[in-house]
């Protein structure tokens, strides 16, 4: 099955979190050249490779006098704006060791919501690599806050592997892969080399935690595989600490996990839709509507609508909630809240003659639209 999944894949999405690459002290310039040797190897055997580095706070704390993890978010971006600038000269000089170029790329989740950024995000990335330089992507930590942050790098490499429509996404970390209970507190636990299918279990096996150098524990990694998952890409967790460790991966040996791609895959609109624009407001359905859209795979018209929450826009993106408020779907909307708070409850035959035009029957067409996945 390894085997199987390896023998198709050509584009690959690295993501190296800061406990591979930086000690207490900071980041680790001879670790990041084993990982540059690694991937070099890996691009002559024809493999296109993104990395989503992170590390830039890790390099830039010393220069603060900052031990552990920085305290405030001003101090948190001073160090990446410090660090990122140590980050990139170090890869550079790694890869020009190899007679390779990388770029630099820095993303907030902004550049990924709004649909032509988006794009141009996409376009950017794939002439870099159309011209074998390896893009080096990262968090724009120095002017993130809380509205556009993408939360962790781990969240970043699923989007991104979406975004240039990766094979494979490859997430180095500090230990082995996903273990049935935790292997710090139980010598018994055991690795589990393959997940078919994410599901409530083996969420619970994640756990929370996270490390004094990064943001993301194993459950964050899990997330990220998910994601990645539902735009049929396949996601292998693996120890970069261990020596060759991307080399014996790639050569097919059983370490660390895979998790195997979902059968149902989105289509890289409806990932978009789901994952990368940030929603704006909640709609709340009757059952009718709800059984509509997630048995019978229908769009959502304003007679189905009997609540509304929140500020948006035609063109936003909404959460879509049965009247016990959990979730069905998150979908773009064709109208305003202004528009739809005259509309909603009314025949589609009837937003003509309440709004003097109509932009569409549906006020969020099936095409648009995904539910929420169990």
């Amino acid at each position: 099955m390894r085997s199987n999944l390896l023998a198709h894949v050509r584009r690959v999405v690295i993501k190296i979190g800061s406990g591979v690459l930086s000690d207490p002290q900071g980041i680790e310039p001879a670790q990041i050249a084993v990982i540059a040797d690694q991937v070099a190897q890996l691009r002559q055997k024809g493999y296109e490779v993104i990395i989503v580095s992170s590390g830039a706070v890790s390099a830039g704390k010393g220069s603060l006098g900052i031990a552990g993890r920085p305290a405030t978010i001003p101090l948190k971006q001073a160090a990446a704006a410090i660090g990122q600038t140590l980050l990139m000269r170090t890869w550079g000089e790694a890869f020009h060791q190899h007679g390779l170029t990388v770029a630099q790329v820095l993303l907030t989740r902004d550049d990924l919501a709004n649909r032509r950024r988006y794009l141009n995000s996409r376009n950017t990335l794939m002439t870099l690599l159309d011209h074998r330089i390896i893009p080096i992507i990262n968090e724009n930590d120095t002017v993130v806050i809380d509205e556009i942050r993408f939360g962790d790098n781990d969240n970043l490499s699923a989007l991104v592997s979406s975004l240039v429509e990766a094979n494979l996404l490859v997430i180095l970390s500090d230990v082995s892969g996903l273990y049935d209970r935790d292997p710090r507190t139980d010598a018994a636990a055991q690795l589990i080399p393959c997940v078919e299918r994410i599901n409530d279990e083996i969420i619970a096996m994640a756990g929370s935690s996270g490390t004094d150098l990064g943001t993301g524990g194993m459950a964050t990694k899990i997330k990220a595989a998910k994601r990645a998952s539902l735009s049929g890409i396949g996601t292998a967790i693996i120890n970069g600490r261990v020596k060759d460790s991307l080399h014996s991966f790639f050569a097919g040996e059983e370490i660390g996990t895979l998790f195997l791609p979902a059968r149902d895959r989105l289509t890289a609109k409806k990932h978009w839709i789901a994952f990368s624009k940030k929603t704006r407001g909640k709609l709340i359905v009757d059952e009718g509507a709800r059984c509509a859209m997630v048995e019978r795979g229908k769009s959502l018209l304003p007679s189905g609508i009997i609540g509304v929450e929140g500020g948006f826009d035609r063109g936003d993106a909404v959460r879509l909630c049965s009247g016990d408020g959990s979730e069905i779907a998150t979908g773009v909307i064709n109208y305003s809240l202004t528009e739809l708070l005259r509309i909603m409850g009314h025949k589609s035959s009837d937003i003509e003659t309440i709004l003097g035009y109509k932009y569409a029957d549906e006020v969020v067409h099936r095409d648009n639209l995904v539910l929420k996945t169990p």
